[in-house]
């Protein structure tokens, strides 16, 4: 058997998290469901899987809780269960930034699809910008991208203050794993005097399961926090080092 993993978040603002942990925790568990889902006060991130059915019948009652179908939701698949526990968590951000004018929910920069990212890219204005940390850009990254080098996201507004300038950098193209660390640099980016600033809807994950391997502009494998590794184009599962 396959087993079904689904990948979402959403910006929206949440209340009595502790009743909502709850409500969750015993939902995963009727359903036999592992991996994490993180709630905070500016909305939700998780990655989870289960047998097919499973997995289904908790993102339908997920999204009558919180409305996760419309942030960025995404399927894959794996040949076994990537992960071996259930964890529901309460957190401050579900993406940590430390940068409190980083307002996702209202001044996040422009969604790029999939489809129109490459041809974004051809624009010789447009500094193309990895915000994940450096052990997942050493295993992939988009041609000619800028590698941050960081080891933690919290350090990415330090680049950006070190290395970057609104006035000479006019348009800047970002991309993550599956968007949710994009949301928040571009909104860092945009209260910090960045007027164009874009990124890839549904992060490389979007773009790995949308575009032909031979329109590629992806080099290596996409790192994703479980015990599949890494994942290539069509979102296949890849193990050990290809780049």
């Amino acid at each position: 058997m396959l087993w079904k993993v689904a990948a979402f978040y959403r910006f929206i603002p949440l209340a009595d998290l502790p009743a909502l942990r709850e409500t969750v925790t015993a939902l995963c568990a009727q359903n036999r469901i592992c991996g994490t889902i993180l709630l905070a006060p500016e909305g939700v991130n998780s990655t989870i899987s289960a047998a097919p059915a499973d997995l289904d019948a908790v993102i339908d009652a997920l999204d009558r809780l919180m409305g996760i179908r419309q942030g960025e939701l995404k399927f894959s698949s794996a040949p076994d269960q990537p992960f071996k526990r259930m964890k529901v968590r309460l957190k401050k951000e579900i993406i940590t930034m430390k940068a409190p004018e980083a307002d996702a929910a209202n001044n996040a920069g422009a969604y790029v699809s999939a489809q129109e990212w490459n041809n974004l890219l051809a624009d010789p204005e447009v500094l193309l910008l990895d915000t994940r940390n450096d052990y997942e850009t050493e295993v992939g990254i988009f041609k000619g991208a800028v590698d941050p080098k960081i080891n933690t996201f919290t350090q990415f507004k330090d680049y950006v203050q070190k290395h970057l300038d609104p006035q000479k950098h006019k348009k800047v193209a970002m991309y993550c794993t599956g968007g949710i660390r994009c949301e928040k640099a571009s909104a860092y980016m945009r209260a910090h005097g960045f007027e164009q600033v874009y990124h890839l809807k549904g992060g490389i994950l979007k773009y790995l399961e949308d575009i032909p391997q031979d329109q590629s502009l992806w080099e290596g494998k996409c790192f994703v926090f479980d015990e599949r590794d890494g994942i290539g184009h069509g979102l296949t599962t890849i193990k050990g080092r290809i780049r």
